[in-house]
């Protein structure tokens, strides 16, 4: 009988992708790991936010809501910026964070045309 981890089972109901709605702003990439014995599951997220003067900003926030109960681990694996114009239905992924280096953005682009199916999502190591 195979069940499925504590972990898993969290880590199938977090979003992949969860950005603001519009505007130029920071991102990270986190790889969130299971931190059960024998579970060596791992998802990739994207999280972007105006709010936030740091890449460390979203780090901090979004690792330390997820690892709260024990079951989780997180890493940021890279940061950059992400232009999102709702209107045009467009995102632009480039740069860099300072703190994390260069997240791996083909990555990001593919966890955001996930999220926005209908949207043009571009990117490009350019930029800072």
């Amino acid at each position: 009988m195979c069940t499925q981890t504590k972990a898993a089972a969290l880590m199938a109901n977090i979003p992949r992708a969860d950005i603001d709605p519009s505007g130029v702003f920071k991102y990270v990439l986190i790889r969130v790991h299971s931190r059960e014995e024998g579970d060596d599951s791992e998802i990739d997220i994207v999280r972007g936010y105006g709010w936030a003067e740091y890449h460390a900003d979203i780090y901090d926030k979004v690792s330390e809501e997820l690892e709260k109960d024990g079951h989780l681990d997180c890493e940021c694996i890279g940061g950059g910026r992400i232009k999102h114009d709702a209107q045009a239905k467009k995102i632009h992924v480039y740069g860099y964070s300072m703190g994390f280096g260069r997240a791996n953005h083909a990555v990001t682009t593919e966890k955001l045309k996930d999220r926005y199916p209908d949207y043009e999502v571009t990117w490009d190591n350019e930029g800072y």
